[in-house]
């Protein structure tokens, strides 16, 4: 923490010239255990790594102890705990003298709800104060759906629910102290005037109603992050919060400390195109990016003015091109025999069972007990209200609005509609929106499709329920697929990845051509992204795992004599993902896996979950990977298959990370990620990295001999990144080889000087005979230096066993060219 009588550090000049779009970004994860400090030491190796920018992770003050940062208790300070503003400004002051500037993650959509409840000043007042607090327009509460104080009738209360047990099994638990009331750890503020009245009447005269936790399914009257009761929402669409919560980080951007932005989960904010027109505004244009879900061939939408979104989407096309489509399809078939059936199937919820899966748990979170059960009563209450108002839309049951809403939410297949009241619904949402309710003719449903669309003209009610169904769509989507259904079905767990397509697996070459030249025409300074802190497994995990797409009967007869080996256990869904966990992230020890396991079996929510823990079935999948590490017959056999499967790995390692370097966008690099890197879902891939040893092993990574993997990729990703610093990369063009193995290379150029080679689904290349007669022409004009080996070639057709002869991947350049 920097001490008060520390002298003021430099100011970055405001007046310093724009350094322009990121040529490359690199993120850290800010924490307590790695500060703003370590950062600043940190600036030397990342500018010889060669990135432009420093990517950082939430600023703001947050919950004591936060890991991550998206917890913000206080708009108008950097955080004490990572080092404070003048920790800031030092290591700004530090990038510049490097050549290198700062992006830093903004969470403009929600608050924490801390423990105890005064960190978060603006919510404590209003707790206190009630909907006459001057921050009560600060959140998103629905005021009217709590009944009020005993002396406020009519007005309305917030529920808190973080009780234990029912009110009246912990009364004797709360303990009036002066003005404040307390539970266990939890401190909440007393409306003036009551301290001194009797615990009850005390407790009916708060602007809050204390409630037992598992209320707030059903009841929750505040909108929040997804399920996360602790994390409550701000309504940034007005105008003086967006000014008070913005404040501190644009008034950073102004004097040159930070030159850009990455907003977080901008599907959660009522308008995201207003939100991003004002700080485009008020930041005067800065690179921004969003971290956008985008599903299917949905695009970004044209009218937001960023630079772009944090690069799902590329993940998805580079992890895409080098899986195996049929493999995936075969595996995904073996998934279920050895299933012993179809457990992931849901009659008539699609064709697929990834798609079944997907559906099955959006249905699960919007039903009567369902997750998002208190966000679902809060549209019909809205709907209601418009009913009451408007004869027109009157006499719509509120067990017909459960149920259109249900059906709209479970079955609309993107994140959410882009309707704004007042204007024309963009016609791809109102088509998904339509096909939703499979041809429903059911005045309700219909009804509920048009509100969500803002069809029935303008009115408070009417705005209000377009905007919150496009909020309650993106958490159903959310929470529905990525985090239920994609734990539920792991037939290949390496395509389960945000905005991942397990239905769809694979893509063809030339589909991946395409969508590198839209995004080139589109969206030049998107951001792309191979592993991020919010990836359930890293790249060189999934690189792994989608060699067992090549060969998955092989695969999965190795899983079944596993499990025979290791005997029963707790279940066969759990063992298919014990086995691929192990496989992803060898080497592995017990606590990591046992609570690697453990999250996605809660997630899953079939035997286990969150809310309501099985803690027979849980202490039974730890016992089963800690008792299979622990096999001295099967810990040689599963490290012997990750051996045997290690060149192939290497060369999608290798494949992805130069894919990711070389196409179109602004590659964005994960901590530690610049070498081998193999973590599974947070908090396992948020830990601190150690970067000082990444900068004594940088200084020889040339030195790199084939099957050293670790400097091999730590030599590509800085021989790539000073590539893209020296010079803008130029136009993207597909090239194509010829011969036997042509569908194994996948090239292209970037202007007239560059080239990129990368071999695709390598397992299936050798069973074919390898590259054979295979020729790559590469363009004329002179020899061609490989930059990874600086061996050099022709101009014309190069065979692609000279081409690729120690490495799997090539990164060429013109002779005379750095």
């Amino acid at each position: 923490m920097t001490s008060a009588a520390e002298p003021a550090q430099p100011r970055p000049a405001a007046t310093s010239p724009s350094p322009g779009p990121p040529t490359a970004s690199y993120r850290l994860q800010l924490q307590p255990g790695f500060t703003l400090h370590d950062a600043t030491a940190a600036v030397p190796y990342l500018a010889a790594l060669g990135v432009s920018h420093l990517h950082l992770s939430p600023l703001l003050e947050a919950t004591p102890g936060s890991t991550h940062g998206y917890d913000t208790v206080d708009h108008g300070r950097i955080s004490e705990q990572l080092g404070g503003e003048g920790a800031l400004r030092a290591l700004a002051a530090a990038a510049h003298r490097h050549g290198l500037r700062l992006i830093v993650d903004v969470v403009p959509n929600h608050m924490a709800v801390p423990v105890p409840e005064r960190l978060n000043q603006p919510l404590w007042q209003v707790l206190r104060d009630g909907p006459d607090s001057p921050y009560a327009h600060w959140f998103d509460i629905d005021w009217a759906a709590q009944p009020g104080p005993a002396d406020a009738p009519g007005r309305g209360r917030v529920l808190l629910p973080l009780l234990g047990d029912r009110l009246g099994a912990v009364l004797d638990q709360l303990v009036v102290d002066g003005d404040v009331l307390r539970y266990h750890q939890h401190e909440l503020p007393l409306r003036p005037g009551t301290a001194d009245l009797p615990l009850t009447g005390l407790l009916a005269r708060q602007w809050y109603r204390l409630a037992w936790w598992r209320l707030a399914r059903t009841e929750l009257n505040y909108r929040r992050f997804f399920t996360v009761n602790e994390l409550i929402a701000v309504r940034v669409e007005e105008p003086e919060v967006f000014a008070a919560t913005h404040a501190v980080l644009l008034r950073l951007h102004a004097e040159g400390v930070v030159d850009g932005f990455r907003i977080d989960h901008p599907d959660g904010l009522a308008d995201p195109r207003g939100y991003l027109r004002r700080l485009a505004r008020a930041s005067g244009g800065a690179y921004t990016v969003v971290e956008k879900i985008l599903t299917g061939d949905e695009r970004l939408p044209a009218d937001w003015p960023v630079a772009g979104t944090t690069g799902y989407d590329a993940l998805r096309r580079i992890d895409g091109v080098l899986t195996d489509r049929a493999g995936a399809d075969r595996l995904a078939g073996a998934y279920e025999d050895f299933l012993g059936g179809h457990p992931a199937r849901v009659p008539g919820a699609g064709p697929h069972p990834a798609v079944a899966a997907a559906r099955h748990g959006r249905a699960d979170m919007t039903g009567p007990r369902g997750e998002l059960a208190a966000e679902v009563e809060r549209l019909v209450r809205c709907a209601l209200r418009i009913g009451a108002a408007e004869p027109a839309y009157a006499d719509h049951a509120p067990w017909q609005l459960r149920a259109a809403l249900r059906r709209l939410l479970t079955g609309y297949p993107a994140y959410r509609p882009y309707a704004h009241p007042g204007e024309p619904a963009p016609p791809g949402s109102a088509e998904q929106l339509r096909a939703a309710l499979d041809g429903s003719a059911d005045p309700t449903d219909r009804l509920v499709a048009a509100l969500a669309l803002g069809e029935l003209g303008r009115g408070a009610d009417r705005d209000e329920f377009c905007v919150r169904f496009a909020q309650t769509a993106a958490a159903v989507a959310a929470k529905g697929v990525e985090d239920t259904a994609f734990y539920r079905w792991n037939a290949l767990p390496g395509l389960n990845e945000v905005g991942g397509e397990p239905g769809r697996p694979g893509l063809h070459p030339a589909e991946f051509h395409d969508w590198c030249r839209h995004l080139e025409r589109s969206w030049p300074h998107s951001m792309t992204a191979l592993s991020t802190h919010d990836t359930k497994r890293s790249a060189d995990a999934r690189a792994r795992l989608a060699v067992l797409a090549e060969q998955p009967e092989a695969w999965a007869a190795e899983a079944a004599a596993w499990s025979t080996a290791a005997g029963p256990g707790p279940d066969r869904d759990g063992d298919w993902l014990l086995w691929h966990t192990l496989v992803a992230a060898w080497p592995i020890d017990p606590d990591r896996l046992a609570a690697a396991l453990l999250k996605s079996a809660r997630e899953a929510k079939l035997r286990t979950s969150w809310t309501a823990p099985d803690a027979g079935y849980e202490q039974a999948l730890a016992d089963r990977a800690r008792a299979v590490l622990a096999d001295p017959g099967l810990r040689p056999r599963i490290e012997g298959l990750v051996h045997a499967l290690a060149p192939y790995a290497r060369s999608n390692t290798l494949a992805a990370a130069l894919l990711h370097l070389t196409i179109p966008g602004v590659p964005d690099l994960y901590q530690g990620s610049e070498e081998p890197l193999y973590t599974l879902v947070d908090p396992d891939n948020r830990g601190v990295v150690d970067l000082g040893a990444l900068a004594v092993r940088l200084t020889d990574s040339a030195t790199a001999r084939p099957g050293d993997l670790a400097r091999e990729k730590l030599h590509l990703t800085t021989t790539a990144l000073h590539l893209r610093r020296s010079r803008p990369l130029g136009p993207y063009r597909p090239l194509t080889a010829v011969g036997g193995g042509a569908d194994h290379l996948l090239a292209f150029a970037r202007g007239a000087d560059v080239v990129t080679a990368v071999t695709r689904l390598p397992y299936g290349l050798e069973r074919a005979g390898g590259w054979r007669d295979t020729v790559l022409e590469l363009p004329g004009g002179g020899p061609w230096t490989d930059r990874l080996t600086l061996r050099t070639h022709p101009a014309g057709a190069v065979p692609v066993t000279e081409l690729l002869a120690d490495h799997p991947v090539a990164l060429l350049t013109r002779r005379g060219e750095k």
